[in-house]
Order: structure tokens, then C-alpha cells, then sequence
């Protein structure tokens, strides 16, 4: 009887000890400890670097259940320089990029966030969206990056043109990029808005510097990570965060910026920044209340925005 009963009373400690092993999920394997998460440090991106403003100065990112989500760098009007001065020191190896080149490297941004469509759906999820209209922006996103991809070495077929002259010449019009442009992204749509305003101007050759939205900077952030991933040249892309109101004066002042893309509807801001970027003549291309999500907000006219037409004439039998 002892013999019979002796195996039961084993197998049951056995199930005993097997319960206990699985029911603490956040503890640490081995000592049993409860271990705190790493959370993310949201810094800005400047020439291919994530430094902190150099202000130290930052604000309070709130989720839309008012739990804190981030620490965010306030960056200055010195942040704002050092963008501009790394884009412009950027610019020529980039618009001396072949098409095909740079029509590469977007496509690679483009894996790189299908890669990451959780973290990004994640980040949107936290400021108010629903799970499904979040994956529905990423997706939107990685396609429009695609797009535009696509349109890298095909641009210049489309919309340039041998002009009639009344002469014995050829005469050519070709598009070129501006330089450095300056983006103010739309605060209604944290990552396909953002998309949508920058792919733009670097697939032509541009250089840029972008304002995230200041409530929904994360999505910009993180963007920024899968740029420095993607083989985008320091110095491309650059990502500041704060209020674009604080920024966008010095921005449209700045004599070394060649175009402005302001996405807000803000009638002060808007004409603020035509009247700044009259001083050296940059061109102000205003983007508010674009509906980022129809196919109307993404085509070649938005990549001639920020190009500028170049005419050659070159004599005939020569």
C-alpha cells in the first residue's frame, strides 16, 4: 500500500512546482526578481546624430489618457542653426546622387518600416488612435514611401522639355532641387503627414529639416531612427522638436533655407512666415488642411514644389 500511494504524492508535488514557474511573467529568469522597463529617450536628430537640445530645456508629452509618455526636447533657435547648417553641408553630395540612388534608399526606408509597423502602430495607438486606424497610417505611410521611390528617376522624363526657340539653338528645361527646406509638419497626423511633406522634397535632391508635430513628436522621432537605419546620409533629414510657433520665425528668417512647407492652419503663422521669407526671396509652400490619406495628397507636382527649372541653350552644329 505504502508503494502504491508513494508516486501519486510525487506527481502531484510535481504539478505544484511546474505552476509555480510560470506564474510570474515579469519576473527575471534565474534570481526571481521583478525588473523595472527600459523606456525610450526621445532625443532630436541632427547630421546623423540623436544629441539632446542644447538648451536642456524639454516638455511633458501627455497620452490621451493623460499618463506621461516622454520627457521632449524644446529645441532653440541654436538647434534650429545647427539643422540648417548640417543640411547645407549635406546637400550637394545628395542632389549629386543618381536618381536611381536615391530611389533605392527610399525604398530601403520603406522596409525598414514595414519592419517596425508594431512600434509605430504602438506610438500612434498612444496619442488617441484606435489599433486599426493606427496600422491603416503605418501602412499608408510605407506605401507612399514606395511611391515616391518610384518616381526618384522618373520625374525629370515627365516634366522636362526641349523648348522652340526662334534660333539655331537647343534650348533645355531641367528641374533641380532647391537646397534646404524647411518643414513644419501637420499636427493632425503624427507619421503618414509627416511622410507625406518630406519624402517629397528629398526624393529631387533637397536637403531637410523637419518641426515634428509638438503634441504627436514621437512617430517623427522614431521616423528618424529608421533614416539613420536606411542609409540616408547624416545630415539628410534632420528632426527637431518643439512648438512650431517658436521655431517657425527663426526658420522663415533664416537666409541659408530655400523653402518653407508649413502644414498648419495657423493664420498668424502663415503670414508671419510670408513675410519673413520675403527677405531672401524663399519660397513658402503652404499644405494645410491636406487630407494626407487620399491620393490626392502625394503625385510628381509635390516634388516640383520644391525644384527649381534650370534652361541651357546649346548652339545647333557644334
Amino acid at each position: 500500500m505504502a508503494k502504491s500511494r508513494q508516486p501519486r504524492a510525487k506527481s502531484s508535488r510535481m504539478r505544484t512546482t511546474r505552476r509555480r514557474s510560470v506564474a510570474s511573467p515579469s519576473a527575471d529568469r534565474g534570481n526571481g526578481r521583478r525588473r523595472l522597463p527600459v523606456n525610450k529617450t526621445y532625443k532630436i536628430y541632427i547630421g546623423g546624430k540623436f544629441p539632446r537640445t542644447e538648451s536642456g530645456h524639454y516638455y511633458e508629452l501627455k497620452s490621451s489618457e493623460g499618463t506621461t509618455l516622454a520627457n521632449v526636447c524644446r529645441c532653440t533657435k541654436k538647434d534650429l542653426r545647427d539643422a540648417v547648417q548640417a543640411a547645407r553641408a549635406a546637400q550637394p553630395a545628395w542632389a549629386a546622387a543618381t536618381a536611381f540612388n536615391r530611389g533605392q534608399i527610399l525604398y530601403r526606408v520603406a522596409e525598414m518600416l514595414e519592419g517596425r509597423k508594431p512600434q509605430f502602430a504602438d506610438e500612434l495607438q498612444w496619442i488617441g488612435h484606435t489599433r486599426q486606424a493606427s496600422i491603416n497610417e503605418v501602412e499608408l505611410a510605407i506605401d507612399r514611401c514606395v511611391y515616391y521611390a518610384g518616381w526618384a528617376d522618373k520625374y525629370q522624363q515627365v516634366f522636362s522639355s526641349v523648348n522652340p526657340v526662334a534660333s539655331a539653338h537647343f534650348n533645355f528645361s531641367i528641374y533641380e532641387p532647391t537646397g534646404v527646406v524647411g518643414i513644419v509638419a501637420p499636427e493632425d497626423s503624427a507619421l503618414l503627414g509627416l511622410v507625406s511633406s518630406l519624402v517629397p522634397a528629398i526624393v529631387g535632391g533637397n536637403t531637410a529639416l523637419v518641426i515634428a508635430a509638438a503634441e504627436r513628436p514621437l512617430c517623427a522621432v522614431t521616423f528618424a531612427e529608421v533614416l539613420h537605419a536606411s542609409d540616408v546620409p547624416g545630415g539628410v533629414v534632420n528632426v527637431l522638436t518643439a512648438p512650431a510657433g517658436e521655431l517657425l520665425p527663426h526658420l522663415a528668417g533664416h537666409m541659408d533655407v530655400n523653402a518653407v512647407v508649413y502644414c498648419g492652419d495657423a493664420a498668424s503663422d502663415i503670414r508671419d512666415l510670408q513675410a519673413c521669407a520675403a527677405g531672401n526671396v524663399k519660397r513658402a509652400i503652404l499644405r494645410g488642411g491636406s487630407d494626407w490619406s487620399s491620393e490626392t495628397a502625394q503625385g510628381p507636382y509635390e516634388i516640383l514644389e520644391t525644384q527649381e527649372v534650370k534652361t541651357t541653350w546649346h548652339p545647333i552644329g557644334t
